[in-house]
């Protein structure tokens, strides 16, 4: 594949089993080059964050990306090639798949709860499905479906700019968007659901996707202000005001906090980050990447203190002065920043106990799906392993997959994780299940910002992390996702030709 130039516009020019093709050349997730990417027989894949797009159709078969791309007639002529299409028709570089909307005398109603990636993508599906029924997302957010991963990376983001969709398009699709309410409990036997407003409403189908919440530290001081927890938009602009000149103390070492401490090395006085590990992302991406994003972090005059806990936060006139630490260190703080993880929110026992079982993203209860957050599912690429996992792009897999199986169109989940976290501008990528792995083959060096990490276990990589290395995360993806195995020995080998490397 390449990128050509039509007019003042780019699009990707590919070949795929003797097949020419064209379609835009830019990710409809953030803008990625496709071009950049990795192409899979008649799939090319983004080297960004993973989206996957057909090339013969443009049609979307992965997420995070949410619409397809537009596609232009090829001709080739002796051995020039080029796009016959008219150049106006090439400043669409999104193409939002076609859908129904309800048909009178449906009466079959959907509700689905959460106003997050998974509900979304569930009711974007059973539409583009022709499904004419009801179709009611309830939230108690106060804003339609947004970007969440934006918040810990543009903090003082308008919510304007990261909404996924405009109310006219959920009005277009008859798509019910209830905002501001919150259900209290399930009846899964008379299939309806009771709000916090005293409403009741009645279902054939529930999806329950409302996600979580931040987790807060058990400890005095917890109530003063300027003690802060990341959740919304607002949070995230509050954040950002707060900490603006200000001796900044963020207690977390995981994706979410080493985001917010990376975003406000330029404008807060001083930030000192708290974890209970040894290193940060000990857990997830290992000892050698935190060890080398804590000195990234530490270069931008960043203090750690590590393997040590919160055990009082010390106010004057309400507002937080001190962190008192489990080792007697005090830490001066105007701002306090929680970042230890989240609590899942769940609705009451009989609907946290049908998650916990799932196929085809279905519940133990009849009629009941899960996703997002909450759902413990069956991971492909690890031999059907049962797993939680709470990235954003599998929450939009699970809302797809629920969908089609709501429709009775037997579908199993097949995506392999995929996520980013930006550090200082740039961007580590992760692809695969890294749980258990036992060491690392490390290509290129950390030191040098630039480097792939493959994770092994049984001889085998599981997972992949990488910065400044693309697209090779995304090759590692696409591996996983065919299931030919990448052995440890591939991975320690010279040649890298698979990982299609600019």
């Amino acid at each position: 594949m390449m990128e050509v130039e039509v007019g003042r516009h780019t699009v990707l020019l590919a070949r795929s089993e003797g097949k020419y093709s064209a379609m835009g050349n830019q990710c409809t997730h953030y803008g990625a080059p496709l071009s950049k990417g990795v192409i899979s027989g008649n799939t090319v894949r983004c080297p960004w964050h993973g989206a996957c797009f057909n090339v013969h159709t443009g049609d979307l078969e992965e997420y995070p990306g949410m619409d397809g791309l537009p596609c232009h007639k090829v001709q080739t002529i002796q051995t020039d090639r080029q796009t016959d299409r008219q150049t106006d028709r090439l400043i669409f570089q999104k193409r939002i798949k076609s859908m129904g909307a309800a048909v009178p005398g449906v009466d079959h109603t959907i509700l689905l709860l959460g106003g997050g990636a998974a509900s979304l993508i569930c009711a974007e599906v059973l539409r583009q499905e022709y499904f004419g029924g009801r179709i009611i997302m309830v939230t108690s957010d106060e804003l339609l479906p947004y970007d969440k991963t934006r918040l810990s990376k543009v903090m003082n983001v308008e919510s304007d700019t990261i909404l996924l969709r405009r109310m006219e398009f959920y009005q277009k699709y008859d798509i019910e968007v209830w905002l501001r309410k919150e259900a209290l409990s399930v009846d899964t036997d008379k299939k309806t659901v009771t709000f916090d407003d005293s409403s009741v409403q009645s279902y054939d189908q529930l999806l329950i996707s409302t996600g979580c919440r931040a987790k807060g530290l058990n400890v005095p001081g917890m109530k003063l202000d300027n003690v802060k927890m990341l959740e919304t938009p607002e949070d995230a602009r509050q954040i950002h005001a707060a900490c603006l000149g200000c001796n900044v103390v963020l207690v977390g070492t995981s994706f979410v906090g080493m985001e917010i401490a990376s975003y406000l090395i330029d404008k807060a006085s001083s930030i000192t980050v708290i974890g209970s590990s040894e290193l940060p992302y000990q857990n997830t991406l290992g000892r050698e990447i935190g060890r080398a994003t804590m000195m990234m972090l530490s270069e931008k005059n960043v203090k750690f203190h590590m393997n040590d806990i919160v055990t009082e936060i010390k106010g004057v006139d309400g507002k937080v002065k001190e962190v008192v630490l489990k080792s007697g260190k005090v830490i001066p703080a105007d701002v306090l920043i929680v970042g230890i993880g989240n609590i899942f929110c769940t609705i009451n026992h009989r609907f946290s106990a049908c998650v916990s079982l799932l196929q085809y993203m279905r519940t133990n209860v009849p009629g009941v799906f899960c996703g997002g957050d909450l759902a413990t599912f069956p991971l492909a690429m690890a031999k059907n392993q049962l797993v939680n996992i709470g990235h954003w792009q599998m929450a939009q897999a699970h809302g797809r997959i629920a969908a089609l199986n709501m429709l009775d169109k037997q579908s199993e989940l097949s995506s392999v994780p995929f996520y980013w976290t930006v550090l200082l501008g740039t961007t580590i990528r992760y692809a695969g299940y890294g749980e258990g792995y036992t060491e690392i083959v490390l290509k290129g060096k950390l030191e040098d910002k630039k480097f792939l990490a493959f994770y092994i276990k049984d001889n085998e990589v599981i997972a992949a992390a990488g910065l400044n290395y693309d697209p090779g995360v995304s090759a590692v993806a696409e591996r996983l996702l065919t299931g030919k195995v990448i052995t440890k020995e591939e991975a320690e080998s010279d040649d890298l030709s698979w990982l299609q490397l600019s």
